[in-house]
């Protein structure tokens, strides 16, 4: 959008806003069609004449100006003709380029582009009128992680319900609708950078947690002292900062999309890299090791004044006890545990163990 936006050119932005039953694609899949006719959508709805539609649609707007907000049946008859097979239905709203992240008097589109490159994340919350089973637009805001509001919905209560659900909502980093009272529907779109692991320590599960996290589009972080274990070849290409490792995770600014993983080759060493991970904005902090190291490094920490709700956040022994025990299944109950504190699912066993 923002590369569009630049050059000049038009565009349309066609965005799934509810679903109901079994859809293709779930609430905020985006399609943007250009106003060139031969140049494929970036995006997807979940392809057939569903998406057709849409881009139609689309089109249309391009030329037309408006809005475009209907309801696509996947009906038995569709589904049998296009491969569809899900029999659910998907609301689709098309909107101009230029108004799909307007608030107020201004488009926002700067903003979100500073928070998908790992600026400050931000939350675009549009309104939804509901009218049976048909939906109306009725604006949109963008809220900051601090629950400032950049526009207004036309009522504070509908402005207050959009703060509070976008700070809830913004943690898990996925979209969501969201029932604000008996008439309208909030759209609560997150704008993240990519989520970052830091891992203390260049050992064998440090390198499978690295390669997993590639597979999960983490931005990977290695912290290792050792030059023969510094090699970033080793971590298929993740970022590796050599130096004391305490030193070098104390010097780093890591806010809430950042999960640190503590895996150095020593308690001294490990107790170190937990009290500087504590006072970053991390929000998930893991320590690999036995429950009596747990132990010890937690008392050090409450010696050193640090909170006992943050001593307790800290996962330890990390990750799910999925039962296994080589590096790369370790490294598979790490981010498992990580993935699920991502999308907010609460799984956290009990009687966790790492070998």
């Amino acid at each position: 959008m923002s590369e569009l936006s630049a050059a000049g050119r038009r565009y349309a932005v066609a965005t799934v806003v509810r679903t109901q039953g079994s859809t293709p694609q779930i609430v905020g899949a985006r399609l943007i069609v250009t106003d060139d006719e031969q140049e494929r959508p970036i995006g997807t709805l979940g392809g057939g004449c569903v998406e057709a539609d849409a881009i139609l649609a689309s089109r249309d707007i391009i030329k037309r100006g408006g809005r475009y907000l209907r309801a696509h049946a996947l009906t038995e008859d569709l589904a049998w003709n296009t491969g569809l097979v899900c029999g659910g239905t998907m609301w689709i709203l098309a909107e101009p380029g230029d108004e799909a992240l307007a608030a107020g008097d201004s488009n926002r589109l700067s903003d979100c582009v500073r928070a998908a490159d790992s600026g400050p994340p931000v939350v675009v919350a549009t309104l939804l009128e509901r009218q049976g089973r048909d939906l109306t637009f009725a604006g949109r805001v963008v809220v900051d992680m601090n629950g400032h509001v950049a526009g207004t919905l036309g009522a504070a209560d509908l402005d207050r319900s959009a703060a509070a659900e976008s700070v809830r909502q913004l943690p898990h980093g996925t979209a969501r609708l969201v029932s604000v009272d008996d008439r309208h529907d909030l759209l609560l779109e997150p704008i993240t950078g990519k989520p970052q692991i830091i891992v203390a320590g260049g050992g064998h599960v440090s390198q499978a947690i690295a390669r997993q996290a590639h597979l999960l589009d983490f931005d990977v972080t290695i912290l290792e002292d050792r030059p023969e274990f510094a090699n970033p070849e080793r971590f298929g290409g993740a970022h590796v900062l050599t130096g004391h490792i305490a030193e070098t995770l104390a010097g780093e600014q890591y806010g809430w999309n950042s999960f640190i993983v503590v895996a150095t080759r020593g308690h001294k060493l490990d107790g170190e890299c937990v009290l500087a991970a504590v006072k970053t904005g991390a929000r998930y902090i893991g320590l690999l090791g036995s429950r009596r190291k747990a132990v010890l490094i937690a008392e050090m920490l409450r010696e050193a004044g640090v909170p006992q709700d943050r001593i307790d956040a800290i996962r330890t022994p990390v990750g799910l006890d999925l039962g296994g025990r080589t590096p790369a299944e370790i490294a598979l109950s790490v981010l498992a545990e990580i993935t699920a504190e991502r999308y907010g699912s609460g799984q956290r066993a009990e009687g966790k163990r790492q070998r």
